[in-house]
């Protein structure tokens, strides 16, 4: 999947280019499976000129399964034919992460694709864990347990999940009510059988939040989050993971919490931990629909101009 320059996911293709190889401290992975983020279409869109410009051509694709191609100088961790799966943003935005051990890939929406070696965003994929769920599961897995260590959400709690249906929602659901909290989450009526047999208790539309001790937002813009924070009751918490950044504040109360969470540093579990976690059966997957890389383009549009619960997976 390559991006020739700026511009919508329509103006994407699917085209041969130069198959990346390790250096040192690297590995090649045949891909597997790769699942959409916002990113993969923000990036190239344009979404982010102001902080990083992207070379082109330009193949996004960060949330990945596969197999261990070739390995480079001094990896010591993944031999030849191994199965891993993993999260690695572009390298155009390595200022986002880790700064000792980044996480960086030449873009997973490929058959191939160069990823560092020595980071907590890529483990070995356990054997129960298909390769396709392994790839969904990938931010959102580690998005939804940074929320939950973040927001030590205790049972009895109400807790708002504003854009729900999503992949990090879909995820994090299920860890809502197995932490014994009454969840309250913004549904479209079609999506309603499926995120009850999560666990969620409680369905709203957006807009009108019911009273609630905890309030995570996985799509609102952060500087536009007074309207949930004003459904937090006093001493209470809202937890965000959209950009931009909020200031202190934005939110217009002065006594509701208001944290900003990414984990690109594997501080609350890498993916061995998510690998362990959804192997046991205590996270799981939603995969909304399902592209093969030729349908690649589709695939991104559809992520941008369709509504889909769970996660867009790409197979190659």
């Amino acid at each position: 999947m390559v991006a020739r320059d700026y511009g919508p996911p329509e103006r994407f293709e699917v085209a041969d280019v130069p198959v990346p190889r390790p250096g040192p401290g690297q590995i090649q992975v045949r891909i597997t499976a790769a699942a959409l983020n916002p990113t993969d279409v923000r990036l190239p869109g344009g979404g982010f000129r102001d902080v990083v410009s992207v070379e082109f051509p330009h193949v996004p694709g960060n949330d990945f399964a596969g197999t261990v191609s070739e390995v480079g100088e001094g990896v010591t961790a993944y031999r030849v034919g191994d199965e891993v799966f993993g999260l690695a943003v572009p390298r155009v935005l390595r200022q986002i992460a880790n700064a000792a051990r980044p996480s960086l890939s030449t873009g997973a929406l490929a058959e191939y694709a160069v990823f560092e070696a020595d980071t907590p965003l890529i483990a070995h994929r356990p054997a129960e864990l298909p390769a396709e769920h392994a790839a969904a599961l990938a931010t959102t897995g580690l998005t939804a347990r940074a929320l939950m260590a973040t927001a030590e959400v205790r049972a009895g709690e109400r807790v708002l999940v504003v854009g729900a249906a999503g992949g990090v929602g879909t995820a994090v659901i299920p860890l809502l009510a197995a932490a014994g909290a009454h969840v309250v989450a913004t549904s479209k009526p079609e999506d309603a059988d499926v995120l009850r047999a999560l666990g969620a208790d409680e369905l709203i539309g957006y807009g009108e939040y019911p009273e609630v001790d905890v309030a995570f937002n996985l799509v609102l813009p952060s500087d536009r989050l007074t309207g949930v924070a004003g459904a937090v009751r006093p001493g209470g918490r809202v937890l965000t993971i959209t950009y931009p950044v909020p200031e202190p504040g934005a939110h217009g109360r002065d006594d509701v919490d208001l944290r900003f969470v990414l984990d690109l540093d594997g501080e609350f579990g890498g993916m061995r931990e998510i690998g362990e976690q959804a192997a046991r059966g205590d996270l799981p997957v939603t995969i909304g629909r399902r592209y093969t890389l030729d349908e690649g383009v589709q695939a991104c549009v559809d992520f941008v101009r369709l509504h889909t619960i769970g996660k867009i997976v790409v197979t190659v």
